[in-house]
């Protein structure tokens, strides 16, 4: 049977005939914006020896690219919001670690998700250069009632000690939440906060999602056992890394465990004893192709959603601070975006 000449064409004919982007912007009028990945370990996972000053000079180097956009690998209240509202596609309990409960700051505000972000939005448009302490708690509620605990942490940080308090929109148990993810180890709170205020920043952007890799598999543990196993086929590429980390962490060198892990050959090594190994998997249901797909998909939105928080700001730096592994595709992906230079972050850390 014959069929149509372009879907007949090989993958060399095809890589052939598609149009080169690399040289469209080779005359783009605009400045180039500058954008930093950032792989990060997840302070989450940090040992009880970990003390948040050790990232004093992480910061140091971060601030010494002065971003005007920080993107976290945290999902925005609108998606989080859309995901809700679909609970057939997006299980709850699947959901729930992802999103954070905005019912507190819902009864405290009166609003929810969407009002909250038209909220935002409205109230940052008219956002004055020297605002009081009361209208930065206001805000802090606000981004709270939108899904954005982030940006609500920049907010709160601004505030003087004395002023971190209850007000303006913010409840006895809003204020509460705030305090204790101040002291929690979450990158978004102990990073990419403090480093927004630092710069005179009034938020932050998440960026993550987890639509795209929402994979549907009949059997959930016949999945799980065979990403697994192709992980332990991979052990030995991954065992030095993790030794090292380990190490870092033990000696409470911030600035060295964020140089080693943001290094071309330690994130090959990463990406290999992982996707690598998963795509070696023979299952008959294909498990490690489903979940590099997955992961794949996942990467396209988040990168969609850092192009997002920048493109109407041609020439601005941006910081995108996520997960390690993520780092390779956002590099590549981000690479690929017309009028965008991606930053070497070895000599940022340097």
């Amino acid at each position: 049977m014959l069929c149509p000449l372009a879907l007949c064409l090989s993958s060399a004919a095809f890589a052939q005939s598609t149009v080169d982007l690399s040289r469209l912007d080779a005359h783009d009028a605009a400045p180039r914006t500058q954008v930093f990945v950032l792989g990060t370990v997840h302070l989450a996972d940090a040992p009880k020896t970990f003390k948040p000053a050790s990232l004093g000079p992480v910061l140091d180097r971060l601030a010494s690219f002065k971003p005007q956009i920080i993107t976290v690998e945290q999902i925005s209240g609108e998606s989080c919001d859309a995901m809700a509202r679909h609970p057939a596609i997006y299980a709850p309990e699947d959901v729930r670690p992802y999103c954070r409960d905005t019912s507190a700051a819902r009864s405290a505000t009166g609003l929810d998700v969407p009002a909250a972000i038209a909220e935002v939005v409205r109230t940052l448009k008219h956002w004055p250069d020297q605002p009081a302490f009361a209208q930065r708690r206001h805000l802090a509620a606000l981004f709270l009632a939108a899904g954005d605990a982030a940006s609500a942490m920049v907010q709160w940080l601004y505030l003087p000690d004395d002023q971190r308090r209850a007000g303006d929109g913010l409840s006895d148990t809003l204020a509460t939440q705030l305090r204790q993810q101040a002291a929690s180890n979450d990158e978004s709170f102990q990073i990419a906060a403090p480093l927004a205020v630092r710069l005179g920043l009034q938020r932050v952007f998440g960026v993550d999602d987890h639509t795209g890799d929402n994979v549907n598999v009949a059997d959930a543990a016949a999945f799980g056992s065979a990403i697994q196993h192709a992980w332990d086929s991979a052990a030995e590429i991954a065992k030095p890394l993790h030794a090292s980390e380990a190490a870092f962490w033990q000696r409470g060198d911030m600035l060295a465990l964020y140089r080693f892990i943001n290094q071309p050959s330690e994130l090959d090594a990463r990406i290999r004893s992982d996707f690598g190994a998963a795509l070696g998997d023979a299952s008959p249901q294909h498990y490690g192709q489903i979940y590099v797909a997955g992961w794949e998909t996942r990467n396209l939105r988040m990168v969609a959603n850092v192009h997002a928080a920048f493109r109407e700001s041609p020439g601005v730096r941006v910081l995108s601070l996520v997960g390690v592994s993520h780092k390779p595709w956002f590099d590549n992906l981000l690479g690929q975006m017309q009028g965008v230079d991606i930053v070497d972050a070895e000599k940022v850390l340097e």
